[in-house]
């Protein structure tokens, strides 16, 4: 959802458009500052489709969201024409997860915890490069361990 963590990823923000997904629910994750969406009847996601990635961008993709998530085809229906789309996303692969509570604020994470996140995310980069590189779960928990640290 922030154009600032795609560009790092990505090195580029590809075309989107907001579109809503049917049936899920955002959900904050006890100790983590990124958000959980699992089906959920009766409720919806609202978010944005990226359009035109490439095979070498789904890959930073994936390894980014880890084997916490898992990559799903979805039917997603766009905000501007109200068409339908199959589009991926990416769904948290514990259905039964405890630390899942509430709603996930979008704009919250932005004012509190943006900028971490994108310093995060470029040590994910960093890391991607490397041979022997962590995944994500762990460059998170290092890099929140380190930052709180410092505080």
């Amino acid at each position: 959802m922030s154009d600032d963590v795609v560009r790092v990823l990505l090195n580029r923000v590809p075309p989107s458009s907001a579109a809503l997904l049917n049936h899920f629910h955002r959900f904050s994750i006890k100790g983590r500052v990124y958000p959980a969406i699992l089906p959920v009847q009766n409720r919806d996601v609202s978010g944005r489709v990226l359009i035109g990635i490439s095979d070498p961008e789904l890959y930073i993709l994936d390894e980014f969201e880890d084997v916490e998530y898992q990559r799903t085809r979805v039917e997603v229906s766009l905000l501007k024409s109200s068409d339908k789309l199959q589009a991926h996303a990416y769904v948290w692969s514990n259905t039964s997860d405890p630390n899942l509570y509430g709603d996930w604020d979008f704009e919250e994470w932005k004012q509190v915890h943006k900028e971490s996140f994108i310093k995060m995310t470029m040590g994910f980069m960093e890391e991607l490069e490397l041979p022997e590189s962590k995944p994500i779960g762990a460059t998170y928990e290092s890099f929140y361990q380190q930052d709180d640290a410092e505080k």
